[in-house]
């Protein structure tokens, strides 16, 4: 399967830059939202908001952003079945390929919510 989309949310950006040329190389669009969004594009990479993609927007300081059946559909659609194929299609949802995470630092952000 050939990747065409990722969708990038990370807490730790410190080889965002790095991962961008890789999927620069490979013509991949990218797919982002808050602070990971913003970074993708200081660094000059073109990148669409995952609120462009859902028509919802950012919600509770950050908190819900990809939680929307748009972007879940899109990375869990099974792409050799036909049913699976015809609904997305049919509600116009854009298929993810890739999907690149990094958990925040809980502890740090636990105590800092203390």
């Amino acid at each position: 399967m050939k990747i065409k989309s990722a969708l990038i949310s990370i807490s730790d950006k410190e080889k965002l830059k790095d991962i961008l040329k890789i999927l620069k190389k490979f013509n991949i669009k990218l797919i982002s939202s808050g602070g990971t969004y913003k970074k993708i594009k200081s660094f000059g990479y073109n990148c669409l908001e995952v609120s462009d993609i859902t028509g919802f927007p950012e919600i509770l300081d950050g908190r819900v952003k990809t939680l929307h059946p748009k972007i879940h559909s899109g990375i869990l659609f099974k792409r050799q079945k036909l049913s699976h194929k015809k609904v997305i299609r049919k509600l116009n949802i854009k298929s993810i390929d890739l999907v690149i995470t990094n958990f925040y630092p809980f502890k740090k952000v636990l105590n800092q919510n203390s």
